[in-house]
């Protein structure tokens, strides 16, 4: 694991005992590592998850005419989980600065938004700004959270990654377009296109436990992008947002709001890179095999976002 947390690493050596008796070959061998997978992102994503939990249970059980809003408990909820995720060492502290870049640039997404009629939320509460409470924010920060710790969760490395420069220019014009569609010809399915030349030919590679699974990138991305947008409607099924076309009785959030939650990964992913350097698999490093092949023999090299060379793998098991 990259760079784990000091419970993270308690977490991690308690697995890998466990992990090192268990079939490496075979169908059982394939259950393991399906199984150190879904552990993985379930443990990556635990702050979103708890935000949601939170969002469904004070909801649909916190009545509604008490002094302490809905909104205002889901505040607090959300500034106790982020506080309790950084006591315990769930999150490490150079994290909680990208996480709040997604908060800031979520939140004045949000004010903008509900400003100009895109959603709204439920009225009432004092922690809130306009007509935006403060919980909004650490939806995104949840986001965030699930992306710096994917990223070291699966000592993440790639193979043809764009230059940074042009991510960051293309996550600059998606976050612009978010604001100017409004007033101009919406860019998104031009700069869709861009996000696809620019990480079309990207592979990921994610260690598991004994092996590494070998992605290409966009279908990563829209894949997560899917994920949100389920959790974006159980959000609105609870009323705790709600698009015009929701005012008046549920219904599923527009398919159309999956390119959205497409470009936001993008932006997601750039401002990752400001904690985390995307780690570049030098030509011939893990070359070969299958989608799910060894990682556990010889050491492979792999280029640092400045240059640097990293070893990445070697003779000692690889981390759960």
């Amino acid at each position: 694991m990259l760079q784990p947390t000091r419970l993270e690493a308690r977490v991690d050596s308690h697995a890998r005992r466990l992990l090192a008796r268990a079939p490496s070959t075979g169908w059982r061998g394939v259950l393991v590592e399906v199984g150190v997978f879904l552990a993985k992102q379930a443990w990556a994503c635990i702050f979103g998850a708890a935000i949601l939990v939170a969002i469904v249970v004070v909801r649909t059980l916190y009545p509604a005419d008490l002094l302490l809003t809905r909104n205002d408990l889901l505040t607090l909820i959300a500034v106790a989980i982020q506080v309790v995720m950084l006591v315990t060492r769930l999150e490490a502290g150079r994290e909680l600065w990208v996480i709040m870049l997604f908060h800031v640039t979520g939140t004045v997404m949000e004010l903008f938004k509900t400003d100009a009629g895109s959603w709204q939320y439920d009225a009432g509460g004092v922690l809130r700004i306009a007509g935006v409470p403060l919980f909004s924010g650490f939806m995104y920060a949840a986001v965030g959270s699930y992306m710096v710790r994917v990223y070291r969760l699966f000592d993440l490395t790639f193979v043809r990654y764009p230059p940074v420069w042009a991510t960051i220019v293309a996550a600059a014009a998606i976050y612009a377009n978010f604001f100017t569609h409004h007033w101009f010809w919406d860019a998104r399915w031009v700069l869709t296109a861009l996000v696809v030349a620019l990480w079309g030919l990207t592979v990921m590679h994610a260690r598991v436990w004994r092996r590494t699974i070998r992605l290409p990138l966009i279908p990563v991305f829209a894949g997560v992008a899917v994920f949100i947008w389920i959790a974006e409607n159980i959000g609105t099924i609870t009323g705790a947002w709600l698009y015009p076309n929701q005012v008046d009785g549920w219904q599923l959030v527009s398919l159309s709001k999956l390119s959205s939650w497409f470009l936001l990964m993008i932006i997601s992913v750039v401002l990752v890179t400001v904690v985390y350097p995307p780690r570049r698999v030098t030509s011939g490093s893990r070359a070969g095999g299958s989608a799910l092949s060894s990682d556990s023999s010889a050491a492979a090299s792999a280029t640092v976002g400045d240059g640097r060379i990293a070893r990445v793998g070697g003779a000692e098991p690889p981390r759960a």
